[in-house]
């Protein structure tokens, strides 16, 4: 009897079947097989679509908690609800994505992992959580005194030549060293030019300030009429203020309004306060990642023989739970004594506010897939190359420059050095994404 019969080609070489159900059994089996692995991130562009998401995210997220800060509200309150879904996001993504296909002995589910002797990669994985909520949690008072571009500029610059490094030499070197360490030094000039910025733009604001003196009488608000595109208006994102005045950003009137209204006074303070935060922010940053490695990879081998190594969400699970214990304790403790002569508050006061709470909680969403996806493009292309992710800050500036009028009617040096701080960035990241190598599995 006739058959109709099928070759394919698969591998290296060729298989028959003979028969229609045969070539069906296989399609289906194929095609169950790419449901399975289709959130494992394998590939090179895989890993470089998750860095660009992650690079929204997690440059956006700053954004929303600067707004409440400079709009009145306590960074304790905002950051404890940003705690709560940047853990669920974790959650969230270790179920969705650890919870895909068959659990086997090689490669176990998250469940499945939860109760393994797995416990030094484990702990690798918890302190990266804390260093992170550590350097989070620092940056939220820096974003006060030196601003959201800086900020971001100057702890992602130090992330990137201390963390990256790490990472170069974690991965077992398979990130091009020719083009990784131009890049590091892109960003350590960055960073330089940050600092510089800030001075800068520190000394324009007291030159405004000091010519504003004489005209600020009684402590009254100086109004300005005139209407132009520089007006932030009473229902600006970045005013909070739903009162009938207009000032023009980057003006002293525009400085002294944001004074009153924000949650964390800066006027009088000393800039060395706002640096040392950042710097002490940047090295909290530049560990988190190299730890996250090392409880993915194993590369001390401190695993058992015969335990699997981490998965990515497992890891990630157990970073996000160690970060939002460490950030619940310090900011319950704030509540209560709080730094930088901040109002006293509690947990029934916190409980009861609720303006904003809705962006404290989109932030922590945001903070949570950026952080998974930045970890999930490292398994696959190295992170190193994933801490492409820093450059994060191009997006908060864009944020700080359109929501908080940061720069405006500044002056041309303040300009010319935000400039070349953006321009060396860009650089920096495109070298960095270019030394993406691919990790042997």
């Amino acid at each position: 009897m006739f058959s109709l019969g099928w070759i394919l080609d698969i591998g290296d070489g060729f298989v028959y079947y003979s028969n229609i159900p045969s070539l069906i059994t296989l399609l289906s089996e194929s095609i169950l097989y790419i449901e399975l692995k289709m959130f494992l991130v394998e590939s090179k562009g895989g890993a470089i679509v998750c860095m660009l998401l992650a690079l929204f995210f997690l440059g956006t997220w700053p954004a929303l908690l600067t707004l409440l800060e400079r709009r009145g509200r306590l960074p304790q309150h905002t950051y404890l609800d940003y705690s709560i879904t940047n853990l669920l996001a974790a959650v969230i993504i270790a179920f969705a994505f650890g919870e895909i296909g068959k659990s086997t002995t090689d490669e176990p589910n998250f469940l499945a992992q939860l109760a393994q002797d797995n416990w030094p990669s484990v702990l690798f994985a918890m302190a990266g959580g804390v260093v992170l909520s550590l350097g989070n949690l620092s940056t939220q008072y820096a974003w006060a005194f030196v601003g959201l571009s800086v900020t971001e500029v100057i702890t992602a610059s130090i992330t990137v030549v201390i963390g990256t490094t790490l990472n170069y030499f974690l991965d077992d070197k398979i990130n091009k060293a020719e083009i990784l360490f131009p890049g590091v030094g892109c960003f350590l000039v960055a960073v330089c030019l940050g600092s510089a910025v800030h001075s800068s733009n520190n000394a324009d604001n007291k030159a405004k300030l000091d010519n504003f003196s004489s005209d600020y009488i009684d402590g009254a608000l100086y109004t300005l009429q005139e209407k132009n595109a520089d007006q932030v208006k009473p229902k600006d994102l970045e005013s909070g203020s739903n009162s009938g005045d207009k000032v023009k950003a980057g003006t002293a009137d525009f400085l002294i309004e944001l004074e009153k209204k924000r949650a964390i006074k800066v006027f009088g303070k000393s800039t060395f306060i706002g640096l040392a935060i950042t710097f002490f922010a940047g090295v909290c940053f530049s560990l988190f990642s190299p730890a996250f490695n090392l409880a993915t990879n194993d590369q001390w081998h401190t695993l058992k023989k015969g335990v699997p190594h981490l998965s990515v969400y497992t890891a990630f699970f157990y970073f996000s739970v160690s970060c939002f214990v460490i950030a619940i304790i310090l900011n319950i403790t704030f509540l209560y004594h709080p730094v930088l002569n901040l109002p006293k508050s509690s947990l029934k006061a916190y409980l009861r506010d609720w303006d904003g709470r809705s962006w404290a909680l989109l932030a922590g969403l945001l903070c949570g897939f950026g952080n998974g996806l930045q970890f999930m493009g490292g398994q696959a292309a190295g992170y190193a190359a994933a801490d492409a992710v820093q450059a994060l800050p191009l997006v908060s500036t864009f944020w700080g420059i359109v929501l908080f009028g940061e720069y405006r009617k500044s002056s041309r040096r303040t300009y010319v050095l935000l400039g070349s701080m953006l321009l060396m960035f860009i650089v920096a990241v495109g070298v960095l994404m270019a030394s993406s190598g691919h990790r042997k599995q």
